[in-house]
């Protein structure tokens, strides 16, 4: 293989993650027996249910759950009550007195109802498997995630080798910029997709990790025919997600990035930077959160050095997770003054968002022109600039075309006429978005005709 083969298998496009195997038996979950019987029958409790049923509710096969149907059925926690078909996986189940009392004990030590959880050892297995398959993306790669931007070369030439790195990376300049979607592209520029479990199990505590808010299914996929072989079965414990893009604001803080423990259903919901595994954790408006920067900096000295994270159980028990999350801050505060040196060495990419230049700025507002079907012309442009910026010396935002324009066919639609750009229309939308020190005078209403009402101009300012 030559030296430009080489470099081009390493410049692969995102590659689809491998599928769980699907155990067989019992002891291939990799959960206790009397974990899997409980969950069993405190799915019951939820109501009588054909055999076939209870095994999707719990994302496992009939095969492995006949015995332990049989068993509780033998111990009369649960009976028969019919049957939709010949085989017991037809029959329809339902708890016996005995039973509910016993689900009533089970629930006390935990009322996770839902799929079967996969062992710690697995989900780290898999992350670490993910993680070496990832690749690397090129110049062209990373133009296609930001096709629907207009971002500089010089930017993408810095965020580049930091994806391919997987480091940590400071966004920071002015407010507007498009620090959040730059963060947001890259994570599209990763690509590909990966399997999340739906639970896992860590001596025998449960820890929810799908979350249909921050992970995108792709389970309907699957149920498309792209073949006409039939796919292999796999592991439904776990759900296959695109590659997770988590944000947060300012309404981070210190506990969200530990266990949470319900005291009442008692089980756990991961920490937000666990669910963001193998893909992006944006940190958005850093230095705005309700805990002092250099807390939360503390929190991720060891997971940015380390590339593992430790997570405690109530119980005190303290265990290793992978960190394969390219974490992202962003922020239009100087970093200088949010971390110190040491901490700024473990970020080693920092990456300024600087205002737009003219030329970027009227490409942005052609841009969203062409998105929102309203007739471009450069004119309308250059009176933009003439007439509110360079006479006040304001900075050019890459978020002002978007947001003026929005505000232009609300305004449209508010007149009952099809969506335009005018002068008129664009002062009227710069005098509601911009706030200067000397705002323009509020345009006198006329005066009512005769025999005309004035209560329609009694309005409260």
């Amino acid at each position: 293989m030559t030296s430009q083969a080489a470099a081009a298998s390493l410049l692969d496009t995102p590659k689809i993650a491998d599928t769980p195997e699907m155990p067989r038996t019992i002891e291939a979950t990799g959960i206790a027996v009397d974990q899997i019987e409980q969950l069993l029958i405190k799915t019951l409790y939820q109501g009588e249910a054909i055999g076939t049923a209870v095994a999707d509710r719990m994302r496992l096969t009939f095969g492995i759950l006949e015995p332990l149907i049989e068993r509780a059925r033998a111990e009369r926690l649960m009976e028969v009550r019919g049957a939709t078909g010949s085989g017991s996986a037809s029959y329809r189940y339902a708890l016996t007195d005995l039973g509910r009392d016993r689900t009533r004990q089970y629930l006390e030590i935990n009322s996770y109802i839902g799929p079967t959880p996969v062992p710690l050892a697995a989900y780290v297995a898999e992350v670490r498997a993910l993680a070496t398959k990832r690749g690397y993306i090129d110049r062209e790669r990373l133009r296609q995630a930001f096709s629907h931007l207009i971002v500089g070369d010089h930017v993408l030439e810095q965020i580049g080798p930091a994806v391919n790195a997987g480091n940590a990376l400071f966004l920071y300049g002015p407010p507007g910029n498009g620090k959040t979607v730059l963060a947001e592209g890259m994570g599209h520029s990763l690509g590909g997709d990966m399997y999340m479990p739906h639970a896992i199990d860590v001596d025998g505590q449960i820890i929810t990790m799908f979350d249909p808010i921050n992970h995108e299914s792709l389970e309907a996929d699957d149920d498309e025919p792209s073949s006409i072989i039939a796919s292999a079965p796999r592991d439904r414990r776990w759900v296959r997600i695109r590659r997770p893009v988590v944000m947060v604001g300012g309404e981070l803080t210190l506990e969200q990035l530990d266990l949470t423990f319900n005291p009442l259903s008692k089980f756990y919901e991961a920490p937000i930077q666990l669910k963001a595994n193998g893909g992006v954790f944006l940190v958005d408006d850093f230095g705005r959160q309700r805990i002092r920067p250099q807390e939360l900096l503390n929190r991720w000295i060891v997971p940015l050095e380390s590339r593992f994270d430790y997570l405690t159980l109530h119980t005190g028990k303290k265990f290793q997770v992978p960190f394969d999350v390219l974490i992202v801050f962003a922020t239009n505060l100087d970093p200088k003054s949010l971390a110190d040196e040491a901490f700024l060495r473990r970020i080693p990419y920092k990456v300024p968002v600087v205002d737009p230049t003219v030329d970027e700025f009227t490409e942005i507002f052609e841009l969203n022109c062409r998105r929102r079907h309203l007739r471009y012309h450069q004119l309308m442009v250059a009176y933009l600039l003439r007439r509110y910026y360079e006479p006040l010396g304001r900075p050019l935002r890459a978020c002002h075309p978007r947001d003026l324009l929005d505000q232009v066919i609300s305004l449209c639609r508010y007149r009952g006429i099809q969506p335009k750009i005018t002068r008129e229309l664009l002062d009227r939308a710069c005098q509601s978005y911009f706030v200067d020190d000397d705002p323009p005078a509020h345009p006198v209403a006329p005066a009512p005709k005769a025999g005309q009402s004035s209560s329609r101009n009694s309005y409260v300012v």
